[in-house]
């Protein structure tokens, strides 16, 4: 499979990470793969570490379409997004030399911050109180003023980031094969005065979500773009939706979605 022979490895910086991720380039080697230093030159790139890992390799790398991504952990076991571990390296290589390879595509999340510049999101979005004050935010839904949201802040993810933050506040799982994305509220104030939905809901591809932030001394929230700080400091509006972006990874027997959330969380 000549076409996808140029292999990158995205690791931390420490010793321990290091020390493996030399360990994979030997092996990869051995099996008449290229490894090469940019990632530009790749077809396939290469995790080490955990998820959280192999979020920053998707980031770094520009979130390519025209490559394959598979992560490698190094932890206990494997995750949502590695596939592989550092004991049975055999198994990846096999599986990227093997001429009938299937792959799976991740959908993912477009944030454009005031009409300024796009950021892109495997995971989910969230945007959170800089301060401790109710934060306030008109929702808006393609053209129609949903709700007010007060509370802490929200979290827009994608399917395969459904297990993630989103998760710990009682959203719900989805399916990645549904194009869509879930909004999910963090301790959202409800009473006799203010209202708002109280539960998660899910937004197809082609609907538009924009959150204009209230300008009542609150307007420097704490944004986060998977697991990375946006460093933006004022700011009025946020549009964010579905992407024509998907990343691709290696789609492995008995591996599906719904396999790793099943060996994850029950």
């Amino acid at each position: 499979m000549e076409e996808r022979k140029n292999i990158f490895f995205y690791s931390r910086k420490d010793d321990d990470s290091l020390g493996k991720t030399a360990f994979l380039k030997e092996a990869a080697d051995r099996y008449d793969f290229y490894v090469v230093d940019k990632h530009e030159d790749a077809n396939i790139i290469v995790s080490v570490g955990g998820d959280g890992t192999f979020l920053q390799a998707v980031r770094q790398t520009g979130f390519r379409e025209d490559c394959l991504y598979a992560g490698v952990s190094t932890t206990g076991g494997l995750s949502m997004y590695c596939d592989f571990h550092m004991d049975d390296t055999s198994k990846m290589v096999d599986v990227l030399a093997n001429e009938n390879l299937e792959v799976r595509r991740y959908p993912t999340i477009e944030v454009k911050v005031d009409d300024n510049t796009s950021f892109y999101c495997l995971n989910e979005f969230s945007i959170r109180s800089g301060v401790i004050k109710t934060f306030v935010i008109d929702v808006h839904i393609d053209n129609l003023h949903f709700e007010t949201f007060r509370g802490d802040g929200m979290i827009i993810s994608t399917p395969t980031g459904s297990t993630a933050y989103n998760k710990s506040v009682n959203g719900a799982v989805v399916d990645p094969m549904l194009p869509c994305i879930q909004v999910s509220e963090l301790a959202s104030l409800n009473n006799n005065r203010f209202r708002t939905l109280g539960s998660s809901f899910i937004l197809s591809d082609q609907r538009k979500l924009v959150l204009n932030v209230v300008q009542d001394g609150n307007d420097y929230p704490i944004m986060g773009i998977d697991n990375e700080a946006l460093s933006i400091q004022h700011v009025e509006s946020v549009e964010v939706g579905l992407s024509g972006k998907m990343i691709k990874t290696l789609k492995l027997k008995d591996n599906s979605f719904w396999h790793k959330v099943q060996r994850t969380f029950l």
